[in-house]
């Protein structure tokens, strides 16, 4: 993946449209989420944007994949319409890498993500519950 200087724009040489799709889940749901996905599996987490002004985090996904998402308390936009997303090169509020493309694969796998999200959802909910 490479961040263009002028925009910020991410690409990325999977899909026709050189875009991922961005699944955007809360910020302690995403930060639980990202630690299953390294205690599996390093490899198995792309980028991911945090915006700490919405208090979320936005994992990169392969394009098509909004098309099937489907999982509670999150999104997953298409960004084959709308060009990728943009994003400051070195935000002062707002989106931020929390994973930079560079030191990731090029996107997460969904399916893999899915997993780590419902987990991180129970694990969530086992705490609140808990005392």
């Amino acid at each position: 993946m490479e961040t263009g200087r002028e925009t910020g724009r991410i690409s990325d040489s999977q899909g026709p449209s050189g875009a991922c799709d961005v699944v955007t889940v809360p910020t302690r749901q995403g930060l639980e989420a990202v630690d299953i996905l390294r205690r599996g599996a390093a490899e198995a987490v792309g980028p991911v944007l945090h915006d700490d002004g919405r208090d979320t985090l936005g994992f990169l996904v392969p394009p098509g994949t909004a098309a099937a998402w489907d999982v509670p308390g999150s999104t997953c936009t298409g960004t084959e319409e709308r060009g990728a997303p943009v994003v400051p090169r070195t935000p002062a509020r707002g989106p931020g890498w929390l994973l930079p493309p560079e030191e990731t694969d090029p996107a997460t796998d969904p399916a893999v993500l899915r997993a780590a999200l419902g987990e991180a959802a129970r694990l969530i909910e086992a705490a609140d519950s808990c005392c």
